[in-house]
């Protein structure tokens, strides 16, 4: 079995992040999105992983590399224009050739994994194997609509009057036959291929179409409140680790990682709580569900339920909660201001808050 992961999109609900980077290196726990798919994709023992891509191909091939740091070997596809998931499929038909695959949508975390799921499907081979969750709105959704045995009767697209709540959440089990579909099929009223549209052309031709519900955490990461919704979600399984240096005036409550080259002086950290290689912390209290990332300087700070990326600065700024602060940023003091503060900091950029 192959993997296909989709990371092309601008990501505008993720702004002002996602201008200067791919919403795929959003980081989670301090690890990139597409980091923690891929980790998922190789624990099922796949590690032929192909990754579409867009025009923030260098960022992720920078990011990614050829995969060999996580057990993987990842082949790069560029999409010139986002024309659809199933335009995705047809692109990366040359490097799936006629094996099996799983198709994974790069902004989503499933970090209970869909190991059961797998093999479901590698054990039936039906045409499709769908994961899908029940959720409060289908309507923003594919919907998949379901019999007693998990056959898939009918799929609609962002249905007005959804008869099922199972809505598709962006993990799909493949056999070959769905490259005759997507060559069948005509792009949809928004000008592009639906991979909603593949499978119901497989499904009403009699094809063996498959649902399976999972019940383990998903987030789709489109949104800066999924993010840091998320970020809590995988601290909350952190396992305590000092690597760095933690002086005698700090105190470490609860679990907290210190990676090695960070230092922390002076300082309160409440976990959860992951502070990142080469950062300094200083006469500050960090935490808890914080991801400080690597290379950064906080000094005289409050912060917590917060996310900061690599190379940011803040000093001298109480209060920070529920704030993303970007790559190389710097948060220092104004003057005058309320002291509780919810910043969204984009990459390279001075914003100065009460202190």
């Amino acid at each position: 079995m192959k993997a296909l992961v989709l990371s092309g999109g601008s990501g505008t609900r993720l702004r002002p992040f996602s201008y200067s980077m791919p919403k795929q290196l959003i980081p989670i726990a301090n690890k990139p999105v597409l980091e923690h798919v891929v980790s998922n994709i190789r624990d099922l023992g796949v590690t032929d992983i192909g990754i579409v891509v867009g025009d923030r191909a260098g960022q992720i091939r920078a990011a990614m590399g050829d995969g060999s740091a996580l057990g993987v070997r990842i082949t790069y596809i560029p999409q010139d224009e986002p024309l659809g998931l199933a335009h995705c499929v047809s692109l990366a038909r040359p490097f799936l050739g006629d094996d099996d695959f799983v198709m994974y949508l790069g902004d989503n975390m499933l970090p209970d994994g869909v190991g059961p799921i797998a093999e479901r499907f590698a054990e039936g081979r039906p045409a499709a194997q769908l994961v899908v969750r029940k959720v409060a709105d289908p309507r923003a959704f594919g919907v998949a609509e379901v019999d007693g045995m998990g056959r898939v009767e009918r799929l609609v697209e962002k249905p007005a009057h959804p008869r099922s709540d199972l809505a598709l959440i962006g993990v799909y089990f493949f056999t070959p036959a769905i490259h005759e579909a997507v060559g069948a099929i005509e792009p949809s009223a928004r000008g592009e291929l639906e991979i909603t549209d593949a499978i119901q052309w497989l499904v009403a031709r009699g094809a063996d179409v498959r649902a399976s519900e999972y019940d383990g955490y998903w987030k789709d990461t489109g949104r800066i409140e999924d993010v840091l919704e998320c970020n809590r979600e995988l601290l909350d399984a952190l396992q305590p680790s000092v690597a760095g240096e933690v002086d005698e005036a700090s105190t470490l409550v609860g679990t907290v990682v210190v990676e090695a080259g960070a230092r922390v002086v002076g300082s309160t950290v409440e976990g959860p709580v992951i502070i990142g290689a080469g950062t300094t912390v200083t006469g500050s209290h960090i935490g808890p569900y914080t991801s400080i990332g690597r290379n950064c300087v906080l000094g005289d700070t409050r912060i917590s339920h917060s996310i900061a990326l690599d190379d940011a600065t803040v000093c001298r700024v109480g209060g920070l909660h529920g704030s993303v602060i970007g790559r190389s940023a710097t948060v220092g003091p104004a003057d005058q201001g309320a002291t509780r503060h919810r910043l969204l900091v984009g990459d390279h950029t001075r914003v100065e808050v009460a202190a």
